[in-house]
C-alpha cells in the first residue's frame, strides 16, 4: 500500500498514457515509411553537397559518373585457352540469365558493312588534324607515304577494298582513330588483353539499375562469388571491378557494424547495470534506447526521404547517450531510499532537461553545414534523443517503481576517489594542474595533421582496391574523377578549342604524366576544315604520279576526288551516330538552351592532378572539372565554420546554463567540455593521429555531451559521491559507444569515435571541478 506522499510525488497518470499513444503513432509511422522495404541508402554521393553548379555541370557530372555505377568489368584467365573460352562463355550466360544486366558483352557483332560505309562517307570528317595538315600542304609527302604503306608487308590493310580508297584517306582515318585501353578482339570477335604474357578474356556488363539501388548491389556480389567459386574450382582466375561492388561492400559492412556496434554497447551497458542494481527490472533502460533509434531513423526518412548506412553507423551510437537519461535518476537510489522514482525523477528533472538541451544544441549545430552527411547525422541524433528523454521522463518511473537496492561497493568507491582528489589538491593547487594540463596540449596540439580525403568516408575494402588496380593495370583502363568541360558559340570552335587541348595533353602524355584522353577532336574535323581540304584534293592530282605509275588510271583517280568534293561536309552529331563514334558518344553534351554547344575531355590514368594546373588556361569556355579537389577545398572552408558552429553552440550552451547556475556556474560548467575537446585534440596529436572533418565534429559533441557530466557534478543530488557514481555510469555507457565507432573500419567514423572518447574521458576527469564551494546537499 502506497502512502499519501508517494501520491503526491508521482506525475499524472495520464502522461504516460499520452506517451503510449504517440509511441504507437510513431511505431504506425516507421511501419509505413518501411512498407516498400528498408529506405536505406548506400549512396555515397548522396551525403556531398551539390555545389553551385548549373544544369549543364551536372549533367556532365551525370555522364562521368554513370560508367561508376552501372558498369561491371570481368577478367578471366586460364592456362588452357579454350577452357578460358567456356568459362567466359558460362559466366556470361550466367550473368544474362541473372535479369540483373541491361547489356554483357563478352564479344563485338561489329557490323562491318556500316563501318566501312561510314569511312567511305565521312573519311574527310574522320581525317586526324597531322595527315590533314600534310594532305594540304605537302601533298606529294602524303602521296609518298601513301605508296609506303602499300609497299610496306607489315601495314595492315584498311576495311575499304582499295579501288574505292586509292589515295588511302580512309585507311588512313581508320588506323589514327584511337583506340581507348588494351582490349582487343581475336579472329573471333571475342574481347580479350594480354598482359605480362597472359591472355585475359573480357567481359563487360550493365546493369539495369546503379550502384546505389538498395539491393542490386547485393546481388550483384552474390551473383560474381559463386562464379569465383566456379572458376578457381576450374583452376582459373576471375577479377572484377565496379563501382556496384564497392556499394555493397559498404552497405554490408556499414550494416555490420552497426548492429555489432549497437548490439555489443546495449549488451555491455545492460551488463553492467544488472551487476550495478541486481535486478532484471533494470533491463527496462533500453526502452529509451529503441524508441531513442525509431525516432531519430523516423525523423531522418521524413526529412531526407531515406536514411544513409553512414548515418545508421554514427547513430548506434546513440544507444550509450540514450541510456544516460535514466541513469541519471537510477543513481540516486544510492542514497534515496526506500527507492522512489518519481521523487527521483523531480530531483533530476531539472538537470535531465538541461542535458538534452545542451545535447541537441551540440548536434544540431551541425545541421547547419553544408555537407548532407553531418545535416542527417544531425537530425537523427536530436530526433533520437528528444525520444528518448519523453521515453526516460514519461514512462520509465511509473515501470521501475518496484524497490531498488544497489550494490553499495561503487558508492564507497566513489567516496574513496573524491577523498583522494582532496588530497592531491592538497599537494598540488588546481592551478599547477591546470599549467601542466595547458603544457600537455601546447605539445599536442601542434602535432596534430588535418586531413581530409573523400576515400575516408568508405571502408576499406584492400581486395577489391587490388582487383581494380590489376585490371586498370591489364585493360588499359584507368579512369580519372577529373576532366575538362568545354563551351562554344559552335560545334567548330568546340573542335577547334578541344584541338588546342589535345596538343597539351599530348604531352603530359609523352611525359609520362596522363595515360591518355578521349576528345571529341580526335574522332571529327570542324566543317571548315573539311571545307578547306576538299580545296587542297586537285593537288593531290598533281603530285599522283607514283599512283599512276603503280598501273592506276587518271580517270580512277578522277573520279574518286570528284566524290570527295563532292561529299557534304559532316557534322560532328553524324560521326557520332555512326559505329565508329560510340565510345565518343558520352562526351557530346549537344546544342544548349542559349544556342551554344558542349563537350567534355575525358582523362585516363593521371598520375598527379597538379600536372593539369595551368593546361587549356587560354581557352576560352574550358574548365577544369575536379570534383575531389572541390571537396576537399569545402572540406577545409568547413572545418573553419565548423569552429564557428562550436563557438556558437558553447555560446548557446552558456546561456542556457546561466538560467540555473549564474554566470560563475555556467562557466565552471562550459569549461570543462572546452577544455575536455582542447585535450583530446591534443592527444590526437599525442597519438600521431589526423583530425578529419568528422572528427572535429566530434570535438563539437564534445561540448554537449561533456557539459552533462559537469551539471550532474553542478547539481549533487544525493550528494558529490552519488553524482560522481552517476557521472561515471554515464560516462561508461558512452564510452562503450563511441569508443566502439573508434574501431570501425571506415576512417571518418573511427576518427569520429576517437576523437569524442577522448573527449568524454577529459569530461568525467574535469567534470569535479564543475562543482561549486558551497555546502554539500543532503539527499
Amino acid at each position: 500500500m502506497t502512502s499519501p506522499t508517494d501520491h503526491a510525488l508521482r506525475l499524472p497518470r495520464l502522461i504516460p498514457i499520452l506517451f503510449s499513444i504517440a509511441l504507437l503513432g510513431l511505431v504506425g509511422l516507421a511501419a509505413w515509411q518501411w512498407r516498400d522495404g528498408p529506405p536505406v541508402s548506400a549512396n555515397l554521393m548522396q551525403l556531398l553537397p551539390s555545389g553551385t553548379h548549373g544544369e549543364l555541370e551536372q549533367l556532365a557530372e551525370a555522364r562521368m559518373q554513370e560508367p561508376l555505377s552501372r558498369d561491371l568489368m570481368l577478367l578471366l584467365h586460364h592456362a588452357d585457352d579454350t577452357t578460358a573460352s567456356t568459362l567466359t562463355s558460362e559466366l556470361a550466360a550466367r550473368l544474362q540469365a541473372s535479369g540483373l544486366f541491361a547489356q554483357v558483352r563478352r564479344s563485338v557483332n561489329t557490323d562491318l558493312s556500316a563501318i566501312r560505309q561510314q569511312l567511305l562517307d565521312q573519311r574527310l570528317v574522320l581525317l586526324d588534324t597531322n595527315n590533314r595538315e600534310t594532305l594540304g600542304a605537302d601533298p606529294e609527302v602524303f602521296i609518298q607515304q601513301r605508296l609506303q604503306r602499300l609497299y610496306n608487308p607489315f601495314e595492315g590493310s584498311g576495311l575499304l577494298p582499295i579501288e574505292q580508297d586509292w589515295f588511302g584517306i580512309a585507311e588512313l582515318a581508320q588506323q589514327q582513330l584511337p583506340q581507348p585501353g588494351n582490349v582487343r578482339t581475336d579472329p573471333d570477335g571475342q574481347l580479350l588483353a594480354e598482359h605480362q604474357g597472359q591472355r585475359w578474356r573480357v567481359i563487360h556488363a550493365q546493369t539495369h539499375g546503379d550502384a546505389f539501388d538498395k539491393s542490386l548491389p547485393l546481388q550483384v556480389e552474390k551473383l560474381l562469388a559463386d562464379a569465383r567459386l566456379r572458376i578457381e574450382s576450374a583452376e582459373g582466375e576471375l577479377l572484377a571491378a565496379s563501382g556496384l561492388l564497392y556499394a555493397a561492400h559498404g552497405q554490408r559492412q556499414a550494416r555490420e557494424e552497426a548492429s555489432l556496434i549497437g548490439s555489443l554497447s546495449l549488451l555491455a551497458a545492460v551488463g553492467l547495470l544488472l551487476v550495478l542494481f541486481r535486478t532484471p527490472r533494470v533491463l527496462l533502460v533500453v526502452l529509451p534506447v529503441a524508441v531513442g533509434a525509431l525516432s531519430g531513423a523516423a525523423a531522418c526518412i521524413a526529412l531526407f526521404g531515406q536514411v544513409h548506412v553512414l548515418t545508421l553507423v554514427l547513430g548506434a551510437s546513440l544507444v550509450g547517450v540514450s541510456i544516460d537519461f535514466p541513469l541519471h535518476y537510477l543513481s540516486k537510489s544510492w542514497t534515496l531510499q526506500p527507492w522512489n522514482s518519481h521523487l527521483a525523477l523531480r530531483l533530476t528533472l531539472p538537470g535531465l532537461v538541461l542535458a538534452l538541451l545542451t545535447n541537441v544544441i551540440g548536434y544540431l549545430a551541425m545541421a547547419f553545414t553544408p555537407f548532407p552527411a553531418l545535416s542527417q547525422v544531425a537530425v537523427f541524433s536530436a530526433a533520437g534523443l528528444t525520444g528518448a528523454f519523453a521515453c526516460a521522463v514519461c514512462l520509465l518511473p511509473w515501470l521501475l517503481r518496484a524497490p531498488l537496492q544497489p550494490w553499495p561497493k561503487p558508492l564507497d568507491w566513489a567516496e574513496r576517489a573524491l577523498r583522494l582528489r582532496q588530497a592531491l589538491l592538497k599537494r598540488i593547487a588546481s592551478p599547477w594542474l591546470l599549467a601542466a594540463f595547458v603544457v600537455y596540449c601546447l605539445i599536442g596540439v601542434p602535432q596534430v595533421s588535418f586531413t581530409d580525403d573523400l576515400r575516408q568516408w568508405v571502408s576499406r575494402a584492400p581486395v577489391l582496391q587490388e582487383q581494380a588496380l590489376r585490371i586498370g593495370e591489364i585493360s588499359g583502363f584507368q579512369p580519372t574523377s577529373q576532366y575538362f568541360l568545354l563551351r562554344a558559340a559552335s560545334t567548330d570552335e568546340l573542335l577547334a578549342n578541344q584541338q588546342i587541348l589535345s596538343s597539351e595533353l599530348d604531352t603530359l602524355v609523352a611525359e609520362g604524366r596522363l595515360g591518355g584522353y578521349l576528345a571529341l577532336s580526335q574522332i571529327a574535323a570542324p566543317v571548315t576544315a573539311q571545307k578547306n581540304l576538299q580545296l587542297a584534293l586537285p593537288h593531290l592530282l598533281e603530285t599522283a604520279q607514283p599512283l599512276l605509275a603503280l598501273g592506276v588510271t587518271s580517270q580512277q583517280l578522277e573520279a574518286e576526288l570528284a566524290t570527295l568534293r563532292a561529299q557534304p561536309a559532316v557534322e560532328l552529331e553524324q560521326v557520332l551516330a555512326g559505329p565508329l563514334g560510340e565510345p565518343w558518344r558520352p562526351l557530346w553534351l549537344g546544342r544548349q538552351a542559349d544556342g551554344s554547344v558542349a563537350g567534355m575531355v575525358s582523362l585516363q590514368g593521371l598520375q598527379d592532378s597538379e600536372a593539369l594546373s595551368g593546361v587549356g588556361r587560354s581557352i576560352e569556355g574550358l574548365s577544369l572539372i575536379d570534383r575531389p579537389a572541390e571537396l576537399n577545398q569545402l572540406f577545409a572552408e568547413t572545418k573553419t565554420q565548423a569552429a564557428t558552429l562550436k563557438l556558437a553552440a558553447a555560446g548557446l550552451i552558456f546561456v542556457l546554463l546561466c538560467l540555473p547556475f549564474g554566470w560563475r556556474g555556467s562557466v565552471r560548467c562550459l569549461a570543462v567540455p572546452l577544455l575536455a575537446a582542447l585535450g583530446s585534440l591534443a592527444s590526437l596529436g599525442w597519438l600521431g593521429q589526423s583530425l578529419t572533418l568528422f572528427g572535429l565534429f566530434g570535438l563539437l559533441l564534445v561540448t554537449a555531451i561533456g557539459v552533462d557530466y559537469a551539471i550532474l557534478m553542478r547539481e549533487r543530488v544525493g550528494g558529490p559521491a552519488v553524482s560522481l557514481v552517476g557521472t561515471l555510469l554515464a560516462a561508461i555507457t558512452t564510452w562503450l559507444s563511441f569508443g566502439l565507432l573508434a574501431l570501425s573500419s571506415t576512417p571518418a567514423v573511427s576518427n569520429f569515435g576517437l576523437a569524442v572518447s577522448l573527449g568524454l574521458l577529459f569530461s568525467f576527469l574535469l567534470a569535479p571541478w564543475a562543482t561549486a564551494d558551497t555546502p554539500e546537499p543532503h539527499a
